[in-house]
């Protein structure tokens, strides 16, 4: 398909809306994306003309809701390239998935004394649940460094690698600073120490391609609703060896092979990690956005978004007393800055009532906002929807707040 982006804005129903009677410019796609058309008609299709459970009976309706279902983990291993849909299990989440990685792979490999690896560049949901793990079972938590412009400083990370390294966690891109991580380098340094590596793709998995094989990465963790998908619905890859040593997370529903009073058997993955009634709809939902990321053109996506990166941060630069964060040689379309004088909650604030919606805050990654000193950032981030006249438009509110500050 042609990077047409006034039709792809169309197959967007929330773009055409106001916000405080303004039109509605969306540059937040970094904490969660807008949905096109296809997706919302597809989950409202299932629901309308064809709910039923999975797996689970014979009757028509869901043996077509089975096929759905499944060709949805087809798509995923496409995407991803992964050997096998047996490594694709569906989750809530990235946290979700982080999180199984931790209790089911982490809890049977880690004894006290050991290391798990992360950065200070992580997400909390790459942060949290090792150190709810290391906590347990009296393992040490180990950070590299990053340096002012947000990047990992590679010698520092391969410093911290030691023959107790079980396990090293990163993300591919940094949702604060966008700075995306050398991340097939890093694999091969964590696999020569037999680590196995786990990486959060929650920032990469829309806006660059993904080959876990080529990568050898051994689990890659992303949400639906960043690929332009529903809420409520994630990816777990995982190697097979890998996932075949795990216990379940959940008991019940369809992980069974076998229950008795005695003993209860589980079924190979993918399904061993997916309890009880699936999120059918969210996932159906899902294979219906991977069908239209799909579609894209992926080089003009790449160039149009990298063009509105550029443009944005000239445009910002300009503006007396702005400070860009995340000025990382190698990085993807995520704009995060502050300005003098002006608290980033107030700027959002302002923006808002203009029909602007920009994040502001933590960025849920506080340890890399204290790294640089920093309590709060703004932040604009891009999708594949996005133009340069709203980057224009943005700008000049920015000033127009700014006006109004003074």
């Amino acid at each position: 398909m042609l990077f047409d982006i006034q039709k792809i804005r169309r197959d967007f129903p929330m773009l055409s809306k106001d916000m405080s009677g303004k039109r509605f410019i969306y540059l937040d796609t970094a904490a969660t994306a807008q949905k096109p058309k296809c997706m919302i008609d597809a989950m409202t299709h299932f629901y309308k003309d064809e709910y039923a459970t999975v797996h689970r009976a014979v009757y028509d309706h869901s043996v077509r809701a089975t096929e759905r279902y499944c060709e949805c983990r087809r798509l995923v291993k496409r995407l991803i390239n992964a050997d096998t849909e047996d490594e694709i299990i569906f989750t809530r989440g990235t946290t979700e998935s982080i999180n199984i990685i931790a209790q089911c792979y982490g809890r049977k490999v880690l004894k006290q004394g050991d290391e798990v690896l992360i950065t200070e560049m992580e997400h909390h949901s790459n942060i949290v649940p090792w150190q709810l793990l290391c906590d347990e079972v009296g393992a040490i938590l180990k950070i590299a460094p990053i340096n002012d412009e947000g990047e990992l400083i590679l010698e520092e990370f391969e410093n911290k690698l030691t023959h107790r390294t079980k396990i090293v966690a990163l993300c591919h891109v940094s949702n604060a600073f966008g700075t995306i991580n050398p991340i097939k380098t890093i694999i091969d340094l964590a696999h020569s120490f037999n680590a196995v590596i786990v990486i959060d793709g929650a920032q990469s998995i829309s806006h660059m391609p993904v080959d876990v094989s080529d990568l050898s990465a051994d689990f890659y963790a992303f949400s639906g609703h960043k690929l332009y998908g529903p809420n409520g619905i994630g990816i777990l890859y995982g190697k097979k060896h890998l996932l075949e040593k795990m216990n379940p997370y959940h008991g019940g529903g369809d992980m069974i092979k076998d229950v008795t009073f005695a003993k209860t058997t589980f079924q190979e993955s993918p399904l061993k990690f997916e309890a009880g009634t699936p999120p059918i709809a969210q996932v159906i939902g899902l294979g219906a956005a991977i069908k239209y990321f799909n579609a894209i053109d992926k080089v003009a996506l790449y160039k149009h978004e990298m063009n509105l990166l550029q443009l944005t941060t000239e445009l910002l630069m300009e503006i007396p007393g702005v400070h860009i964060y995340g000025r990382a040689k190698n990085k993807g379309p995520i704009v995060s800055f502050t300005i003098d004088g002006v608290h980033t909650l107030d700027l959002g604030t302002l923006l808002a009532l203009k029909g602007i919606a920009i994040r502001t805050g933590t960025l849920c990654a506080q340890p890399a906002l204290n790294r640089l000193n920093l309590q709060t950032l703004a932040r604009i981030s891009f999708g594949l929807y996005n133009t340069e006249e709203e980057i224009y438009q943005c700008i000049e509110s920015i000033k127009e707040t700014l006006a109004l500050l003074a």
